[in-house]
């Protein structure tokens, strides 16, 4: 933001040096870039203005600074306008269709005007403030006038930070403005002589029958101020932030304008910019200003809710004690309503121009800023509570250290994919994905629902890279929907994602190891998965305390093909959130066993629909007190079976705590056990 030394001191006194000025600017927040003299006796003061002070994009926000960096009076001028007897709401009129993107708009008719060069003085004003070096053609460029009513609706916006725009008014079809969103395809030439293709997510000035200026960005040429101009309309808006940025981004259409509207403008301050620019075309251009305004969309200011400020709160967080009267006083000199004030507290609203200041810190902020962050000591004794780390945070720490410990890498992914990466792996196919419209990556415009395309196109580049067989995990975010208010985890629920090139087996072994580090109660249990990028039979549901917790399947080979991946690949996903509500952290001591265990393999026939976990659970319930543990060893199918038939091997271990087994007692549990399954499961024995 450049400002003119001559144009700040219209506000405020300058009784200091550039020099003290800068240092004092830059102390509070308002870094100097540079200082210019682009015109003779002028000066021009580069400052940085940060993306939450939008308030400082004009010489009055910057003025109102000094005045209270340096104790001085601020004079904004107040507009005195001469009106005519016809009320502008006889001659136009003004509808939004969505106030969502307009809460206001506010319209003027000047008649009459004469339209011609503008004065020195303000030309000068404008070349100052807009003295900028062109980094193409490498030189200095500044401000080219065009006529006296363009160059004023120029100079309110500088002075005020507030963007205006004036219409040929005779141009508009209707005499009418309609705020609205553009129908899709529609066209608009801008004044920069350049067409542009729009679409219904972009916000229009319109007449009568079609747009005539972009909404925040920039005019039509088909309205615009010429010679032949004699009656005016002045627009005096509030457009949404993210429509402007939206709008402005996908057109590849940025301006002064944009800027500011991308930052936020002073709601209360759009009727005094109206006004002001109105009173300067009338005492330069001429012309009768008609009486009134034509206002659409809000009436009332929206509401700024009080923000209180404990002023013990001062010395606990700068360290240094600050009077209660001083920092009473630089919040009120910074524009803010003190409410009552009592020893301990105080109530302040923030002004209208400030959206910024909404918590006691942002006040605390203001007052140490402008108290002098130089005053706080470099030794001041700020005290400090060390933090514990959350529940989340102690389990993706335990997460981390089980998959690293297990072989896995930890990777990093773009939230982004494409369309084609993101069909590669679909566990929710029944949800659509969210696309967005911009996206600062080439063909990257759809948000991921599954970690798991991500992590194979890593496993494919260190393929690349001669890095074969590359374990990799992610804990991260994936996107379902787009529900303001929903729970997180219908909307972004957190995913811990794995690619190998293990076995369903081995990968089954590490979330077990996962989930049994977290909480050593949990039972881990997986159900078949309809997933259709997996092996047909490899590919299953995770349940955690039979609850669902994620996927776990070997990848089907056309997967690996769509990738040019070398090995085959086995993936899982599962939640974060499912496994935090489980966590327990707290370690259990049992002593070691004391007396030997006893296996026995049992090899069962049975039909095809009989899962693992039906013989699991039947051998856990036949096998008896003693029995410490069932694990699965193998399967099998052949001819031998016959069709529809496999076979499970599996691997029982009996163990007492306070004597060594007998081979008799053993043989009882085994009996019990065979009898059993083959009773409930019509298994055989092999």
């Amino acid at each position: 933001m450049l400002v003119s030394w001559n144009w700040l001191k219209e506000y405020v006194a300058l009784e200091m040096s550039v020099e003290e000025l800068t240092d004092r600017l830059t102390m509070s927040g308002l870094n100097l870039e540079g200082v210019h003299h682009p015109l003779e006796s002028e000066v021009a003061i580069d400052l940085e203005v940060t993306s939450n002070r939008p308030d400082c994009l004009g010489h009055i926000g910057v003025a109102r600074e000094i005045s209270v960096l340096f104790d001085q009076e601020l004079s904004i001028p107040t507009p005195h306008l001469v009106e005519s007897t016809t009320k502008a709401s006889d001659a136009t009129s003004v509808s939004i269709e969505d106030e969502s993107l307009c809460p206001q708009y506010i319209a003027r008719v000047i008649r009459g005007v004469k339209i011609g060069p503008s004065p020195d003085w303000l030309v000068r004003r404008l070349q100052t403030a807009s003295f900028r070096y062109n980094s193409e053609k490498q030189e200095y460029e500044t401000y080219r006038p065009i006529n006296n009513v363009v160059d004023i609706t120029n100079y309110v916006m500088l002075e005020c930070g507030q963007p205006l725009h004036a219409f040929d008014f005779h141009k508009l079809h209707g005499e009418k403005i309609v705020v609205r969103r553009a129908k899709s395809k529609e066209k608009l030439t801008a004044i920069d002589h350049k067409d542009y293709e729009l679409s219904p997510e972009n916000l229009v000035i319109a007449d009568a029958d079609r747009p005539v200026a972009i909404a925040g960005v920039m005019g039509g040429a088909d309205t615009e101020v010429t010679e032949g101009t004699t009656d005016l309309l002045i627009e005096a808006a509030d457009f949404a932030a993210l429509s402007v940025r939206s709008t402005a981004r996908k057109l590849k259409l940025h301006s002064d304008s944009s800027y500011r509207f991308e930052r936020g403008v002073d709601p209360e301050g759009i009727d005094w910019t109206s006004r002001r620019c109105c009173e300067l075309i009338h005492q330069i251009a001429g012309g009768d200003v008609l009486a009134g305004s034509v206002v659409a969309g809000r009436t009332e200011p929206p509401t700024r809710p009080p923000i209180v400020l404990r002023f013990s709160q001062l010395k606990r967080i700068l360290g240094i004690e600050i009077p209660r009267e001083t920092a009473t006083r630089i919040l009120v000199e910074l524009g803010m309503e003190a409410g009552a004030n009592p020893d301990t507290h105080t109530e302040f609203v923030p002004p209208s121009w400030r959206s910024d200041l909404t918590r006691e810190a942002d006040l605390i902020e203001e007052v140490a800023r402008i108290h002098g962050y130089d005053k706080i000591p470099d030794d001041a004794d700020v005290p400090l509570t060390a933090s514990a780390p959350t529940l989340r945070e102690r389990t993706v720490n335990t997460v981390r250290d089980i998959l690293t410990a297990a072989g896995f890498f930890e990777a990093i992914t773009p939230s982004l994919v494409t369309a084609d990466s993101g069909s590669m792996f679909q566990s929710r196919p029944d949800t659509p994905p969210l696309a967005i419209e911009h996206s600062d990556f080439r063909r990257l415009n759809t948000l991921r629902q599954s970690l798991i395309p991500s992590l194979l196109e890593s496993r494919r580049e260190n393929e690349r890279q001669s890095n074969a067989n590359a374990q990799l995990f992610e804990i991260a975010k994936v996107y379902l929907a787009a529900k303001p208010g929903a729970a997180e985890e219908q909307v972004e629920p957190t995913m811990i994602g794995l690619v190998t090139g293990r076995s369903f087996r081995e990968l089954k072994g590490v979330l077990e190891t996962l989930a049994k580090r977290v909480n050593r109660t949990v039972t881990l249990e997986v159900k078949p998965s309809g997933i259709p990028q997996f092996i047909p039979g490899r590919g299953a549901e995770v349940l955690l305390n039979g609850e669902m917790w994620g996927w776990l399947g070997e990848l089907d080979p056309e997967v690996g093909d769509r990738l040019s991946l070398q090995d085959p690949v086995t993936v899982a996903e599962v939640s974060l959130a499912a496994l935090e509500r489980l966590t327990d952290l707290t370690p259990q001591m049992e002593d070691l066993p004391k007396y030997p265990s006893m296996q026995r393999d049992f090899n069962f026939a049975l039909d095809e629909s009989v899962a693992w976990r039906e013989l699991a659970d039947t051998i856990q319930s036949s096998g008896g007190p003693l029995l410490e543990s069932v694990e699965f060893d193998s399967q099998f199918r052949g001819k031998q079976l016959g069709a529809n038939k496999k076979s499970y091997i599996a691997r029982v271990t009996w163990r007492s705590p306070d004597r060594t087994l007998t081979s008799e007692e053993v043989e009882t549990f085994q009996k019990a056990v065979i009898e059993t399954v083959e009773k409930k499961l019509d298994a055989s024995l092999r």
